[in-house]
């Protein structure tokens, strides 16, 4: 989810005589994907020539029932919602409503960046291109895990977050600026974003089962249950809800809704069963929103993966963009606790995948989509399976082996500089705001004010370094909490990092810096005479 150069590409087909069907094994292999993955449950569907040749589900929506999934089991699908939101906004431009380089302060005033050039100069299309100068991930913990900010909120602290790089100089994946694209849509079409995308979009599509609110998923029959691992073991988790940044992460849908949409998609805005006679957008709008307008680098795969070296990757509005054995691929990953997604397009082949997991984990989202993919484009069949599995052990090792690194260079000797109840108190960090460390019992305890679900005890690391662990343990991002001293001996700031690099970006602690808060002293009631 994460850069202007003119590319110049061109895409051969390999043949004229390529396969037209299925994968004959493709069964066993989504099988043998989730047993290798630890996966409960999987959707799949895949179109064809403005057809449906299969919607289905595998296995269950929940660890432990027999429930199963089904082709119109909904799912969380995470920033699979960032094409909806530019769908909306190329709809609204197509009715001359807006324009993909208007300011966006022409339309809503009050907006900032930390930079006031960036501020100025900031427009529609940039919110949807991951360029703004924001960090990886920056912002995200004014949402991610669930939290208590409301949406006008989170966007007015973006005004207080630095800047990783110069404007429109480098591609940084970001959320927050989609919530600000929502804003957008709101003001210009009198809709709220969650009511624009189900009635312009899911109605006419005839998605009848997708949502806007992320809380449906805790409501209704045949819903995913999301799962995740907590030290090693799977289990079940609550559904996030991320309805404070909806048009980023929060659309639940089905395979046989996510059909519909790629069958549009496909036919360049046409709505199918229609016979072309109605639109959600213009075909220049599909170019639009399919063209490169951030370039992103292109890295080398692990050795398992080499074929899936790309010789191009960009970022569309809504779509990342890249190339695969001389086709043109767009489609978007998402990913939230305990549910991920995939939707791929190829559009020269008239051909779109979408898978919906519910646990997050890579292979089984991948698996299915290149095994397709092999197999319409005529290519030798590779063993997905063993090639992700191989990928993911050789990064999860890397990443043990730094932790480990860390631990082997630990002064286990050392000890806080402070008594614990002196690093007690209140801190503020510019952008998200309060968090508060207690002393109970024996351990320092870690709350942030907004986010009920970042609660954790401190264990000491070395120095005046501790680690928070987690009370959630599902959320596998424990992290370093740093304190600096001052001269006269009292703490003046405190800094986060993750403590693995397989941290999810969205926990972005590392660019939160926190000052004590002296709290006012209590008004003291005078005798009255």
């Amino acid at each position: 989810m994460r850069h202007v150069l003119a590319l110049l590409l061109v895409f051969l087909p390999l043949s004229p005589t390529f396969a037209q069907s299925l994968p004959p094994d493709l069964d066993a292999t989504i099988q043998k994907a989730m047993k290798t993955f630890d996966v409960p449950g999987v959707a799949l569907a895949v179109v064809k020539d403005g057809k449906v040749v299969l919607s289905k589900g595998y296995g269950v929506r929940r660890l432990g029932d027999a429930a199963p999934v089904t082709a119109d089991t909904l799912f969380g699908i995470a920033s699979n919602s960032k094409a909806f939101t530019a769908a909306a906004l190329a709809m609204l431009v197509d009715e001359g409503k807006l324009q993909w380089d208007d300011r966006v302060v022409d339309h809503l005033p009050s907006f900032q960046m930390f930079d006031p050039y960036v501020t100025r100069e900031l427009t529609v299309r940039d919110l949807l291109v991951h360029r703004s100068g924001l960090g990886l991930g920056a912002g995200d913990l004014l949402y991610f895990p669930q939290s208590t900010f409301t949406e006008d909120e989170i966007v007015s602290k973006l005004r207080h977050i630095r800047p990783a790089t110069s404007f429109r100089s480098r591609y940084n994946y970001d959320n927050i600026l989609y919530l600000v694209a929502g804003k957008v849509i709101e003001k210009v079409s009198g809709r709220h974003w969650r009511d624009f995308v189900r009635e312009r979009i899911f109605t006419p599509v005839g998605m009848r089962d997708s949502s806007t609110l992320s809380k449906a998923l805790r409501v209704g029959s045949n819903i995913a249950t999301p799962h995740a691992k907590a030290d090693g073991v799977l289990k079940t988790i609550p559904a996030m809800g991320f309805d404070n940044n909806a048009p980023a992460a929060a659309i639940n849908s089905s395979v046989n809704d996510l059909s519909k949409w790629m069958l549009t998609q496909l036919a360049r805005g046409v709505i199918p069963g229609t016979e072309g006679k109605k639109r959600l957008f213009s075909e220049g709008q599909s170019r639009e929103m399919w063209a490169a307008q951030t370039v992103m680098t292109v890295t080398e795969p692990s050795k398992p993966l080499a074929a899936l070296r790309a010789n191009f990757a960009a970022y569309g509005l809504g779509w990342s963009l890249r190339d695969y054995r001389g086709y043109k691929l767009v489609g978007h990953g998402g990913a939230l606790p305990g549910y991920y997604s995939r939707v791929m397009l190829v559009p020269e082949l008239g051909l779109g995948i979408a898978v919906l997991t519910n646990q997050e984990e890579r292979g089984t989202i991948e698996v299915p989509v290149w095994t397709v993919l092999d197999a319409f484009m005529g290519a030798p069949a590779t063993d997905w399976v063993a090639a992700f599995k191989a990928d993911d052990d050789a990064k999860k090792a890397k990443a043990e082996g730094q932790v480990a690194s860390l631990k082997e260079g630990r002064k286990t000797e050392s000890k806080p500089s402070l008594p614990l109840e002196a690093y007690a108190g209140k801190f503020r960090d510019a952008w998200y705001g309060d968090v508060t460390l207690t002393r109970e019992a024996q351990k320092l305890v870690l709350r942030f004010s907004r986010t009920p679900g970042l609660v954790g005890e401190l264990e000491h690391w070395q120095y005046d370094t501790f680690v928070a662990r987690w009370k959630d343990r599902s959320l596998n991002a424990d992290a370093f909490v740093s304190f600096s001293l001052k001269p006269d001996g009292t703490v003046g700031e405190m800094r986060m990092q993750p403590v693995s690099p397989l941290t999810d970006f969205s926990f972005d602690f590392q660019d939160l810096l926190f000052t004590p808060v002296k709290e006012a002293p209590s008004a003291v009631a005078l005798p009255v005479h």
